[in-house]
């Protein structure tokens, strides 16, 4: 990230993507560290801005990223292409913490906070959202989780790079979701 300009109770972000800025443009979507922001210019030196309000602010890492702190980029997918991973919305339910790292031959486990209101939704062998990283749930407790990582991520994602401590987006399977709200609903 290449700039933060605080306005009020929101704030414009400044990214840095060679890659994802190359074709994008006023009002295209683009995932930061798993949250779905929205192209408000695009700037000189493979830039873009966004703008985040204080809602995306309060309920995601967004509000801890600092001028020079890496990040991780995703274009939406088109509708048109091939689903590689689970469904990602960008749509960030909450915060968890690193709280643990154990590294293993050719690949790492990372242990998560799981926050008591997203636990329900969690599920081993399930798939779970991290810092906008499609990822299976390898091992599940009461209040965290945990994903196993391949080298692949650990080189491409910040999560491959995150300190014990490190808050991360959480975001989890928006079927799981819908299920729910289904069976609170009586049928008319």
């Amino acid at each position: 990230m290449v700039g933060k300009d605080h306005m009020g109770d929101c704030a414009r972000l400044t990214i840095r993507g060679p890659v994802v800025a190359a074709d994008a443009s006023h009002g295209d979507s683009i995932a930061v560290n798993g949250v779905c922001l929205t192209v408000v210019d695009v700037l000189p030196g493979e830039q873009f801005s966004a703008d985040v309000m204080g809602e995306t602010l309060n309920r995601s890492s967004l509000r801890t990223l600092e001028v020079g702190s890496p990040v991780n980029l995703e274009r939406a997918a088109a509708v048109n292409s091939r689903l590689g991973g689970h469904i990602v919305q960008g749509h960030v339910d909450g915060t968890g913490q690193i709280l643990a790292r154990t590294p293993a031959e050719g690949w790492e486990v990372v242990r998560i906070a799981l926050p008591d209101p997203l636990a329900r939704y969690v599920v081993e062998k399930g798939s779970i959202t991290v810092d906008g990283i499609s990822l299976t749930v390898s091992a599940l407790g009461d209040d965290w989780f945990e994903v196993s990582l391949i080298p692949t991520t650990r080189e491409l994602t910040t999560l491959g790079r995150a300190a014990v401590g490190t808050p991360v987006n959480l975001e989890v399977d928006v079927i799981a979701k819908y299920v729910e709200r289904l069976m609170q609903r009586p049928a008319e």
